[in-house]
């Protein structure tokens, strides 16, 4: 098992930030490597609530996520496979005052002659996901309207 674990602050209040964070559709707009999710079971948001998901990197795949756990405002766990490795996501929210603190958990699981190559993938998969939790919030601080294209542009 490889864990690794990212923290960032987002000047949004942590209820923006849950929300936003909760609709898993909304991945595509900051995560680089994932084409499209869409919700596959009826209903609103909830514990049980799964996506089907189209990634791009680090080659086509489709994916199935699960969330776990959602505690409004606090925490957001998601399970599923990922670019072919069993992984548990772990989304922590923490109010900051004037913001929001988000702590996220990865645990990969992964197996057979993958689990000889845990250790270097985890190192990679770990700066990417930091560089995508960046996109999410240059995403969220970005003025109302703006697109991702835009957000980015504006972070650098």
């Amino acid at each position: 098992m490889t864990d690794f674990t990212n923290t960032i602050r987002i000047e949004r209040p942590i209820n923006e930030v849950f929300s936003y964070l909760s609709d898993l559709e909304r991945i595509p707009e900051w995560n680089w490597a994932i084409a499209d999710t869409k919700q596959i079971t009826p209903g609103p948001i909830a514990v049980g609530t799964r996506y089907r998901q189209t990634r791009t990197v680090p080659r086509p795949a489709t994916e199935i996520l699960e969330l776990t756990t959602l505690d409004p405002d606090q925490r957001i766990e998601v399970r599923g496979v990922l670019a072919g490795i069993a992984a548990h996501l772990t989304y922590l929210l923490t109010d900051d005052s004037s913001g929001t603190v988000l702590t996220n958990t990865v645990s990969l699981d992964a197996d057979g002659p993958v689990r000889l190559l845990a250790p270097i993938l985890g190192r990679k998969i770990a700066g990417a996901v930091a560089s995508n939790l960046n996109d999410l919030k240059t995403r969220l601080e970005a003025p109302e309207g703006t697109t991702r294209t835009e957000a980015l542009d504006l972070d650098h």
